[in-house]
Protein backbone atom coordinates (compact mmCIF):
# COMPACT_ATOMS: atom_id res chain seq x y z
CA UNK A 1 0.00 0.00 0.00
CA UNK A 2 1.32 3.38 -0.77
CA UNK A 3 1.61 6.02 1.35
CA UNK A 4 0.44 9.63 1.06
CA UNK A 5 3.64 10.87 0.16
CA UNK A 6 3.87 8.38 -2.94
CA UNK A 7 0.66 9.06 -4.05
CA UNK A 8 1.28 12.86 -4.11
CA UNK A 9 4.94 12.64 -5.62
CA UNK A 10 3.28 10.68 -8.58
CA UNK A 11 0.49 13.02 -9.06
CA UNK A 12 2.94 16.20 -9.42
CA UNK A 13 3.86 15.51 -12.50
CA UNK A 14 0.43 15.15 -13.93
CA UNK A 15 -0.47 18.25 -12.46
CA UNK A 16 1.74 20.29 -14.11
CA UNK A 17 1.35 18.90 -17.33
CA UNK A 18 -2.21 19.86 -16.79
CA UNK A 19 -1.61 23.63 -15.72
CA UNK A 20 0.45 23.62 -19.07
CA UNK A 21 -2.16 22.46 -20.92
CA UNK A 22 -4.85 24.60 -19.85
CA UNK A 23 -2.54 27.61 -21.58
CA UNK A 24 -4.73 26.91 -24.62
CA UNK A 25 -7.57 28.81 -22.76
CA UNK A 26 -5.76 31.94 -22.19
CA UNK A 27 -3.09 32.17 -25.14
CA UNK A 28 -4.19 33.07 -28.42
CA UNK A 29 -1.36 32.61 -30.75
CA UNK A 30 0.82 29.27 -31.48
CA UNK A 31 4.23 29.33 -29.77
CA UNK A 32 6.56 31.49 -31.00
CA UNK A 33 9.90 29.48 -32.42
CA UNK A 34 12.25 31.04 -29.85
CA UNK A 35 9.91 30.19 -27.44
CA UNK A 36 9.55 26.74 -28.46
CA UNK A 37 13.34 26.76 -28.13
CA UNK A 38 13.70 27.96 -24.71
CA UNK A 39 11.00 25.39 -23.43
CA UNK A 40 12.54 22.86 -24.54
CA UNK A 41 15.78 23.37 -23.85
CA UNK A 42 14.91 24.16 -20.40
CA UNK A 43 13.04 20.41 -20.46
CA UNK A 44 16.37 18.71 -21.70
CA UNK A 45 18.43 20.69 -18.74
CA UNK A 46 15.89 19.86 -16.07
CA UNK A 47 16.24 16.02 -17.81
CA UNK A 48 19.78 16.03 -17.48
CA UNK A 49 20.33 17.14 -13.95
CA UNK A 50 17.55 14.43 -13.21
CA UNK A 51 19.55 11.80 -14.68
CA UNK A 52 23.10 12.28 -12.79
CA UNK A 53 22.06 13.48 -9.40
CA UNK A 54 18.41 11.43 -9.27
CA UNK A 55 19.46 8.39 -10.92
CA UNK A 56 23.00 7.18 -11.84
CA UNK A 57 24.21 8.31 -8.65
CA UNK A 58 22.31 7.42 -6.32
CA UNK A 59 22.23 3.73 -8.53
CA UNK A 60 26.29 4.13 -7.99
CA UNK A 61 26.16 4.14 -4.39
CA UNK A 62 23.65 1.57 -4.02
CA UNK A 63 26.40 -0.37 -5.63
CA UNK A 64 29.23 0.64 -3.29
CA UNK A 65 30.02 -2.62 -2.01
CA UNK A 66 31.47 -3.45 -6.00
CA UNK A 67 34.65 -1.39 -4.84
CA UNK A 68 36.00 -0.20 -8.77
CA UNK A 69 33.25 -2.08 -10.87
CA UNK A 70 29.81 0.57 -8.95
CA UNK A 71 30.09 1.86 -11.92
CA UNK A 72 28.76 -1.59 -13.76
CA UNK A 73 24.74 -1.67 -12.81
CA UNK A 74 24.49 1.81 -14.17
CA UNK A 75 26.43 1.50 -16.98
CA UNK A 76 24.40 -1.79 -18.04
CA UNK A 77 21.41 -0.29 -16.90
CA UNK A 78 21.83 3.24 -18.74
CA UNK A 79 22.51 1.12 -22.24
CA UNK A 80 19.25 -1.17 -21.22
CA UNK A 81 17.10 2.56 -21.25
CA UNK A 82 18.86 3.51 -24.39
CA UNK A 83 17.43 0.33 -26.16
CA UNK A 84 14.23 0.52 -25.01
CA UNK A 85 13.82 4.13 -26.28
CA UNK A 86 15.20 3.12 -28.92
CA UNK A 87 12.73 0.20 -29.76
CA UNK A 88 9.68 2.40 -28.82
CA UNK A 89 10.70 4.96 -31.32
CA UNK A 90 10.85 2.48 -33.91
CA UNK A 91 7.70 0.71 -32.99
CA UNK A 92 5.24 3.56 -32.06
CA UNK A 93 4.37 6.19 -34.46
CA UNK A 94 4.58 9.68 -33.76
CA UNK A 95 4.59 12.85 -34.93
CA UNK A 96 7.26 15.95 -33.07
CA UNK A 97 5.95 19.46 -33.45
CA UNK A 98 7.05 21.82 -36.33
CA UNK A 99 7.53 18.44 -38.22
CA UNK A 100 6.08 17.07 -41.40
CA UNK A 101 7.59 13.55 -41.29
CA UNK A 102 6.21 10.73 -39.27
CA UNK A 103 8.76 8.63 -37.51
CA UNK A 104 7.92 5.00 -36.73
CA UNK A 105 6.22 2.71 -38.89
CA UNK A 106 4.15 3.71 -41.12
CA UNK A 107 0.03 4.38 -40.39
CA UNK A 108 -2.66 6.48 -41.35
CA UNK A 109 -3.19 8.14 -37.98
CA UNK A 110 -4.29 11.63 -37.73
CA UNK A 111 -1.43 14.30 -37.35
CA UNK A 112 -2.73 15.27 -33.94
CA UNK A 113 -2.81 11.61 -32.71
CA UNK A 114 1.13 11.33 -33.73
CA UNK A 115 1.68 14.55 -31.83
CA UNK A 116 -0.15 13.17 -29.09
CA UNK A 117 1.92 10.32 -28.98
CA UNK A 118 5.28 11.61 -29.35
CA UNK A 119 4.85 13.42 -25.84
CA UNK A 120 3.77 10.13 -24.46
CA UNK A 121 6.85 8.12 -25.98
CA UNK A 122 8.83 11.05 -24.14
CA UNK A 123 6.97 10.94 -21.14
CA UNK A 124 7.71 7.19 -20.02
CA UNK A 125 11.12 7.85 -19.28
CA UNK A 126 10.21 10.62 -17.02
CA UNK A 127 7.32 8.47 -15.44
CA UNK A 128 9.83 5.55 -14.95
CA UNK A 129 12.25 8.01 -13.15
CA UNK A 130 9.46 8.97 -10.95
CA UNK A 131 8.84 5.42 -10.15
CA UNK A 132 12.45 4.10 -9.64
CA UNK A 133 13.28 7.02 -6.95
CA UNK A 134 10.02 6.01 -5.06
CA UNK A 135 10.51 2.48 -5.34
CA UNK A 136 14.11 3.51 -3.91
CA UNK A 137 12.58 5.22 -1.05
CA UNK A 138 9.83 2.92 -0.28
CA UNK A 139 11.93 -0.15 -0.07
CA UNK A 140 14.74 1.72 1.57
CA UNK A 141 17.57 -0.06 -0.63
CA UNK A 142 18.34 3.35 -2.56
CA UNK A 143 19.51 5.64 0.43
CA UNK A 144 16.47 7.78 -1.33
CA UNK A 145 14.66 10.46 1.15
CA UNK A 146 11.52 11.82 0.48
CA UNK A 147 12.92 15.01 0.23
CA UNK A 148 15.42 13.74 -3.02
CA UNK A 149 11.70 11.87 -4.77
CA UNK A 150 9.95 14.67 -3.92
CA UNK A 151 12.68 17.13 -5.25
CA UNK A 152 12.81 14.66 -8.72
CA UNK A 153 8.56 14.75 -8.98
CA UNK A 154 8.90 19.05 -8.76
CA UNK A 155 11.25 18.63 -11.25
CA UNK A 156 9.57 17.05 -13.90
CA UNK A 157 6.46 18.69 -12.93
CA UNK A 158 8.23 22.19 -13.70
CA UNK A 159 9.27 20.96 -17.15
CA UNK A 160 6.07 19.43 -17.75
CA UNK A 161 4.67 22.82 -17.20
CA UNK A 162 5.79 24.02 -20.89
CA UNK A 163 5.24 20.83 -22.07
CA UNK A 164 1.61 20.69 -21.53
CA UNK A 165 1.77 24.17 -24.14
CA UNK A 166 3.94 22.94 -26.11
CA UNK A 167 1.40 19.82 -27.12
CA UNK A 168 -2.03 21.61 -26.44
CA UNK A 169 -1.73 24.74 -28.66
CA UNK A 170 -0.21 23.17 -31.72
CA UNK A 171 -3.65 20.77 -30.97
CA UNK A 172 -5.68 23.53 -30.82
CA UNK A 173 -4.27 25.15 -34.21
CA UNK A 174 -4.31 22.03 -35.94
CA UNK A 175 -8.35 22.31 -35.58
CA UNK A 176 -9.50 20.68 -31.99
CA UNK A 177 -11.49 22.65 -29.76
CA UNK A 178 -9.59 24.17 -26.68
CA UNK A 179 -11.33 21.86 -24.69
CA UNK A 180 -10.45 18.99 -26.74
CA UNK A 181 -7.24 20.35 -27.13
CA UNK A 182 -6.75 20.62 -23.28
CA UNK A 183 -7.61 17.26 -22.36
CA UNK A 184 -5.32 15.43 -25.15
CA UNK A 185 -2.93 17.51 -23.75
CA UNK A 186 -3.62 16.65 -20.29
CA UNK A 187 -4.09 13.03 -20.82
CA UNK A 188 -0.97 12.48 -22.83
CA UNK A 189 0.92 12.97 -19.30
CA UNK A 190 -1.32 10.19 -17.36
CA UNK A 191 1.28 8.20 -19.16
CA UNK A 192 3.91 9.04 -16.34
CA UNK A 193 2.29 7.83 -13.48
CA UNK A 194 1.41 4.67 -15.14
CA UNK A 195 4.58 4.08 -15.82
CA UNK A 196 5.73 4.91 -12.52
CA UNK A 197 3.08 2.44 -11.07
CA UNK A 198 4.66 -0.35 -12.74
CA UNK A 199 8.31 0.65 -11.85
CA UNK A 200 7.25 0.55 -8.33
CA UNK A 201 5.92 -3.25 -8.86
CA UNK A 202 8.83 -4.32 -10.51
CA UNK A 203 10.71 -2.77 -7.78
CA UNK A 204 8.93 -4.65 -5.26
CA UNK A 205 9.23 -7.84 -6.86
CA UNK A 206 13.11 -7.85 -7.08
CA UNK A 207 15.22 -5.28 -5.21
CA UNK A 208 18.42 -5.71 -5.87
CA UNK A 209 17.60 -4.42 -9.41
CA UNK A 210 17.29 -1.08 -8.06
CA UNK A 211 20.64 0.31 -9.64
CA UNK A 212 19.60 -0.97 -12.70
CA UNK A 213 16.09 0.58 -12.96
CA UNK A 214 17.48 3.76 -11.79
CA UNK A 215 19.95 3.91 -14.55
CA UNK A 216 17.49 2.36 -17.00
CA UNK A 217 15.50 5.49 -16.51
CA UNK A 218 18.60 7.80 -16.86
CA UNK A 219 19.47 6.10 -20.05
CA UNK A 220 15.43 6.71 -21.44
CA UNK A 221 15.57 10.30 -20.39
CA UNK A 222 19.00 11.09 -21.78
CA UNK A 223 17.62 9.15 -25.29
CA UNK A 224 14.62 11.46 -25.27
CA UNK A 225 17.14 14.78 -24.33
CA UNK A 226 19.40 13.54 -27.45
CA UNK A 227 17.18 12.45 -30.05
CA UNK A 228 14.13 15.33 -29.91
CA UNK A 229 14.97 17.83 -26.94
CA UNK A 230 18.03 19.25 -28.08
CA UNK A 231 17.32 19.07 -32.01
CA UNK A 232 14.22 21.38 -30.83
CA UNK A 233 15.95 23.92 -28.95
CA UNK A 234 18.21 24.25 -31.78
CA UNK A 235 15.57 24.02 -34.55
CA UNK A 236 14.72 27.15 -36.74
CA UNK A 237 16.88 30.88 -36.54
CA UNK A 238 20.39 30.86 -34.87
CA UNK A 239 19.68 31.96 -30.99
CA UNK A 240 21.09 31.30 -27.08
CA UNK A 241 17.80 31.01 -25.61
CA UNK A 242 18.29 27.14 -25.58
CA UNK A 243 21.26 27.14 -24.69
CA UNK A 244 20.76 29.78 -21.59
CA UNK A 245 17.15 27.85 -20.67
CA UNK A 246 18.73 24.26 -20.40
CA UNK A 247 21.51 25.97 -18.06
CA UNK A 248 18.20 27.45 -15.90
CA UNK A 249 16.77 24.21 -16.03
CA UNK A 250 20.07 22.28 -14.80
CA UNK A 251 20.76 24.29 -12.25
CA UNK A 252 17.26 24.10 -10.96
CA UNK A 253 16.89 20.63 -10.88
CA UNK A 254 20.44 20.27 -9.74
CA UNK A 255 18.96 22.58 -6.99
CA UNK A 256 16.23 21.38 -5.78
CA UNK A 257 17.73 17.93 -5.72
CA UNK A 258 20.57 18.60 -3.26
CA UNK A 259 18.58 21.39 -1.18
CA UNK A 260 15.48 18.71 -0.56
CA UNK A 261 17.67 15.48 -0.88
Amino acid sequence: MMDRNVILGLLIPLIGTSAGSACVFFMRKELSTKLQQALSGFAAGVMVAASIWSLLIPAMEQSGHMGNWAFMPAFIGFWIGVVVLLVLDNIIPHLHVNSDECEGPECNLARTTMMVLAVVLHNIPEGMAIGAVYAGYVTGSAAITAGGALALSLGIAIQNFPEGAIISMPLFAAGKTKAKSFLDGALSGAVEPIAAILTILAAGFVVPVMPYLLSLAAGAMMYVVVEELIPEMTEGEHSHIGVLLFSAGFTLMMALDVALG
